[in-house]
């Protein structure tokens, strides 16, 4: 980093950032998130996207989330009225009435169970009729396909029995296995996270007006109506509408949300400033060279959408399971009504209620819940410990992380700059002494660095003394008058210019920031700023060394600083002087390579690698945008919490294999008796008895989806 970026800038206490909250244009929508593969046939059919077009209204986004939220209180209200609808039907049932041990003797009662079960079949069982469609569609049947071939069959089997088939009706059946499946998309879908706000969170960084001067004369335009070469003038505290040149003045901008530097950048006449960052307290004009869709901010966010939309392809375990359950269902079902009817010349009312035994056996309820409960159990136990979780499936596939790249600025480091060392060259002043009379000046900016000196200041228990004539250097730093003493607080630029004679610095080139203190215009001293490390970042480094997870420091800072902080913490290496499109680019890199990668950041420079990587995880003192991108946030900002959140992933993984297996095992035994591969000796499935290990297989997963709890704790 060259001594330009070491220049001590302030910002006058009158210095305010404009409040640029309204959003006018977005220019395209992020796509939804999808926790299971098997949700997003039925999301298909149910959102309503407009095509894509670069001028969309903000309110789409909002209508979106909104329609999200409506579609988790359709579900809710279709699972308390299905089973509202279900209890008669159960209490009406011969079956239950048989296994319980009681008589309930209700005219027409067979008819009124068909009434019942034909709402809860049609009105609960919609949403797994349409994605049956969706997913026969596609040709990729999954759970959609699963669920609804067992209700239909249930259901025109059962019907065809209460208008006179012979055989047993399995309406309790049909109308628990709808219950249980509407809870368990409830119960995942609350988990979902829905549309995402990073795009607005990024187009919110523009401003919507931009001060053009055209004709000698200043108008205002909207920022949709800036053209290349246009020339906007830039006031103190105004954020840049647009990429683009200095052309005339001198001031610092903050592009650490956009580049990852984290401290102002000069702007000087030539220089290139980006759409988004904020202005210091110097005036600027600029000559527009990209609007639109060219702009470094628009690029951005295409490569947070493009890396987004890849990741929402990942398949589901679950929906794997699901898709082999329903070729198994379908398979065995009519194998077992041809071997019956056919080879074994049995009656068809028989032969039929095997195959419908076999195949509402083949979609065990517990199969609905083995997930979801996972994924609510470990969500709020995560929550609890600091890990919020957006992504499910990157959150599960955090055990098989085999590199981390950090983020420096905001994520390993605190984001801060805080005084590091204070030098004295003049023996009749103390570190003290010259703490003092720089908060004297200092206290009349809001600069990053009078903020940490004032910080040092307050910790030290020192008295701000008053001032008097205070002036702004801009691009130099600033004076005034304390205790009738001239005090100056200036950076290497001052020196440099006026041949101010220094004694030799012991500062870190490029790691530290020096502010000289003079007073009567000799130096008397002067204070090193550098941003701290985390004192959880070492542990957390340690930590990953010994679970075998390779670590990278990525920052957008010079290579000093980077190596700096990298040999301090004993990490695997770094790269400095990256910009975003390149964060995301040595992430593709690194997953080209075979490595399954994990991205922690805290900035919109950070968004489209965060988005791009295996796992993206986001410091929670961060950007809301950075958040947004990230598939997991540590609420608490320690980079300790990795350590934790890879645990938690092996468990919740492990706990999810285990849910699947108990769900789909028990077919190994229950498939083949209940096509009656041991009726010569008497041994069959009956429905009562399917019934009985399907609930017991929902019990199983229950409860051990509850013991999650202990193991995460």
């Amino acid at each position: 980093m060259n001594d330009k970026k070491h220049e001590h800038l302030h910002h006058t206490s009158g210095a305010k950032h404009k409040s640029e909250d309204k959003i006018d244009n977005v220019e395209e929508r992020l796509e939804e998130k999808t926790l299971h593969g098997h949700t997003e046939a039925m999301h298909k059919d149910t959102r309503h996207h407009p095509p894509h077009d670069e001028h969309a209204e903000h309110g789409m986004h909002e209508g979106h989330q909104d329609h999200h939220r409506m579609m988790i209180e359709d579900f809710k209200k279709r699972f308390w009225i299905s089973l509202a609808l279900s209890l008669p039907v159960i209490l009406l049932s011969p079956m239950i009435q048989g296994i319980v041990g009681y008589t309930l003797d209700v005219p027409y009662s067979m008819y009124i169970a068909f009434a019942l079960s034909s709402i809860i079949y049609f009105y609960g069982g919609w949403p797994f009729l349409k994605g049956l469609v969706e997913e026969v569609k596609k040709g990729s049947p999954g759970m959609m396909t699963l669920i609804g071939v067992a209700i239909t069959v249930a259901y025109l089997y059962s019907t065809a029995v209460a208008f006179g088939l012979e055989g047993m009706d399995f309406f309790w059946e049909l109308a628990t296995l709808i219950v249980i499946m509407l809870l368990g998309h409830w119960i995942e879908m609350r988990s979902v996270l829905g549309a995402s706000k990073a795009l607005e969170l990024l187009v919110s960084m523009m401003p919507d007006e931009a001060q053009v001067i055209r004709n000698g004369e200043t108008v205002t335009v909207s920022v949709d109506a800036l053209r290349p070469n246009d020339i906007i003038l830039i006031k103190p505290g105004e954020k840049v509408p647009a990429d683009g040149v200095v052309t005339e003045g001198e001031s610092y901008l903050n592009e650490s949300m956009l580049t990852g530097e984290s401290k102002p950048v000069q702007k000087t006449p030539e220089d290139k400033v980006i759409g988004g960052s904020i202005n210091g307290n110097g005036s600027l004009q600029v000559r527009v060279l990209t609007t639109g869709k060219d702009s470094y901010l628009n690029k951005v966010i295409k490569l947070v959408q493009d890396a987004q939309k890849t990741k929402s392809e990942t398949q589901r375990l679950a929906d794997k399971a699901a898709k082999w359950l329903t070729f198994v269902a379908l398979t065995a079902g009519f194998a077992t009504l041809f071997a019956w009817w056919i080879l074994a010349g049995t009656e068809f009312g028989f032969a039929l209620e095997r195959m419908v035994t076999v195949m509402v056996i083949s979609c065990p309820h517990a199969l609905g819940l083995a997930i979801p409960l996972v994924v609510a159990i470990s969500t709020a136990v995560s929550a609890n410990n600091g890990l919020l979780i957006r992504n499910r499936t990157a959150f599960e596939n955090s055990r098989r992380i085999t590199t981390i790249i950090f983020d420096k600025t905001g994520t390993l480091t605190q984001g801060s700059h805080e005084v590091a060392q204070i030098v004295v060259f003049n023996k009749n002043y103390t570190e003290h002494e010259l703490l003092r009379l720089a908060s004297g000046v200092e206290q009349n900016s809001e600069h990053y660095i009078s903020q940490g000196i004032l910080r040092k200041v307050k910790a030290e228990g020192i008295a701000i003394p008053a001032s008097t004539k205070f002036n702004y250097l801009p691009g130099k730093g600033l004076e005034g008058i304390v205790e009738g003493r001239d005090i100056k607080v200036v950076g290497p630029n001052y020196i440099k210019e006026f041949g101010v004679q220094v004694p030799e610095s012991q500062a870190e080139e490029g790691v530290e920031t020096v502010i000289y203190i003079m007073v009567e215009q000799q130096v008397a001293g002067y204070i090193t700023m550098r941003d701290q490390i985390r004192p959880e970042s070492a542990d957390a480094i340690r930590i990953l060394k010994e679970n075998g997870i390779k670590n990278l420091l990525l920052t957008g800072d010079n290579e000093r600083v980077a190596k700096s902080v990298s040999d301090k913490l004993g990490m695997d290496g770094y790269l400095a002087n990256v910009l975003p499109h390149e964060k995301q680019k040595k992430i593709k890199e690194l997953q080209a390579q075979g490595e399954f990668v994990a991205m922690t950041g805290d900035g919109v420079n950070d968004a489209p690698a965060l988005a791009q990587a295996d796992v993206g995880i986001a410091v929670g003192s961060g950007t809301d945008v950075a958040a947004e991108t990230a598939d997991i946030i540590l609420v608490n900002s320690n980079p300790q919490d990795i350590a934790l959140l890879i645990l938690f992933g092996q468990a919740t993984y492990r706990k999810m294999i285990q849910n699947l297996i108990w769900a789909t095992g028990y077919n190994v035994i229950a498939l083949p008796l209940a096509a009656g591969v041991l009726y010569q000796q008497d041994i069959m499935v009956s429905p009562a008895v399917g019934a009985a290990l399907m609930s017991l297989s929902t019990v199983i997963v229950a409860i051990n989806a509850q013991l999650l709890r202990k193991e995460l704790k």
